[in-house]
């Protein structure tokens, strides 16, 4: 058994509240400092990691065999493969219009070794790219093999795809996405240009994992390499948020804020009295940070209460605590003052939404909606220092007036830096105070 690592929680906000005001905000962070060390690769072979198991599913359809993606997800795989360490329990699948086994050849997992990574190199470079493409069924054939192992570890799937779910329904793959949500994490990829953005954040999103675009196929390996360095350095799995409220007060949402903007309000699983669980998956060395906001019934000037307790449990073991507070004050001053990491994380919420809307008028052909919202994504991105967004925003309209968000939308745009602007929309960056060490 591996340690768990040592969580802590950190709240902030500005606890005041007008007479009257009802809604509190606050920022969570919850930080994980692992007990073992290290990145969890082949140079530490499973001492004090946790168990773990992977499944590397690479799209074999016939459109993988143009322009060098075939060849590449070929070194991307053998390059995870060869990352495993020992004893974790893992496998290769081949999708298609159907899903098989490409290492092993039957359907189960097989522990990390020397001989076997060999074995799974080996096999992955015979593989052809032939068929259409069904992701449902390949995710359902990867619960499958991950129901068998120990339900502690951590079970972690990489999905490559260079294309639309065209080979099933959308009402198919939903009901796999039903099956598999909470079995075990996805991370997933598109390599190119012709796969479905939406697509890929719908799969991600209900399995707890990330996506990216990889528009160059010769970016494939580092990418794969690094998922799965990052899966090897997990330590506890499960990891849920706990949020208690008072009698009559409303969570109105929970969002994760970093690493990615995502909403959890609605995957809320009711725990007893006042309680509800959001799950956060698995944790490693790592700092992730959540919106919470809290509608109260008003108090009196002077009250002080507590608005929400929070606590982070890996099954009935509690890892780490804190409280959402409110008090109420007749100091404008005091109650006026918005904390800065709150601030912080609304604008990037807000740009998120404000380029997918963007993106999504300007698709349309609605290009006055389109205009406005990707004018207000270029102030916002200013205003929350998330410079990688500027640059895609450049690509994509031309910045007339920044501070004000004047701007023309470009005639021309490439669909990869189309694509890379939806697709990493959501993908935050953490406030200075933060940088700095500070409090915020």
């Amino acid at each position: 058994m591996s340690e768990v690592p040592q969580f802590t929680v950190r709240v902030d906000q500005n606890p005041f509240l007008p007479a009257g005001g009802r809604e509190m905000h606050a920022i969570v962070t919850v930080e994980a400092r692992s007990s073992g060390g290290g990145s969890g690769g082949s140079g530490a072979r499973g001492r004090g990691r946790a168990p773990a198991a992977e499944i590397i599913i690479i799209d074999t359809s016939g459109s993988m065999s143009y322009r060098g993606k075939m060849a590449a997800a070929k070194r991307a795989a053998r390059a995870a493969v060869n990352v495993l360490r020992d004893g974790v329990r893992f496998a290769v699948v081949a999708g298609a219009n159907q899903p098989r086994m490409v290492y092993p050849q039957a359907e189960r997992l097989v522990e990390a070794s020397e001989t076997s990574r060999r074995g799974a190199v080996n096999a992955v470079g015979r593989l052809e790219a032939a068929g259409g493409t069904a992701i449902g069924s390949w995710l359902r054939l990867a619960e499958r093999l991950f129901s068998g192992n120990d339900d502690d570890a951590v079970k972690h799937a990489i999905l490559l795809t260079d294309g639309k779910n065209q080979h099933e329904t959308a009402a198919e793959l939903d009901a796999a996405l039903r099956a598999c949500s909470g079995r075990f994490l996805c991370d997933a990829r598109g390599v190119g240009t012709d796969w479905d953005v939406a697509e890929l954040r719908k799969i991600s999103s209900a399995l707890l994992g990330g996506f990216l675009d990889v528009p160059d196929p010769a970016d494939l390996e580092a990418d794969f390499l690094a998922m799965t360095r990052a899966a090897m350095g997990k330590e506890v799995a499960g990891v849920a948020l706990r949020v208690w409220t008072p009698r009559q007060a409303r969570l109105r949402f929970v969002k994760q804020m970093v690493p990615a903007v995502e909403d959890l309000t609605d995957r809320r699983v009711e725990s007893g009295t006042q309680t509800g669980d959001y799950p956060l998956g698995a944790w490693g060395d790592e700092a992730r940070e959540y919106h919470l906001c809290v509608e109260v019934e008003p108090g009196d000037i002077g009250r002080q209460m507590r608005a929400a307790w929070v606590k982070l449990l890996a099954g009935d073991a509690v890892l780490a605590s804190g409280n959402v507070l409110a008090e109420w004050t007749d100091d404008e001053a005091m109650s006026t003052r918005i904390n800065g990491r709150v601030a912080h994380h609304t604008g990037q919420s807000e740009l998120a939404d404000a380029i997918q809307q963007g993106l999504e008028a300007r698709r349309e052909g609605d290009e006055d909606t389109a205009t406005a919202r990707l004018g207000r994504a270029v102030v916002l991105a200013r205003e929350v220092g998330n410079e990688q967004i500027s640059d895609l925003l450049d690509k994509v309209v031309d910045v007339i007036d920044p501070a004000r968000g004047t701007v023309r939308l470009k005639r021309e745009v490439a669909k990869a830096d189309e694509m890379s602007l939806d697709t990493r929309s959501v993908r935050t960056v953490r406030t200075r105070q933060d940088d700095a060490g500070g409090g915020g």
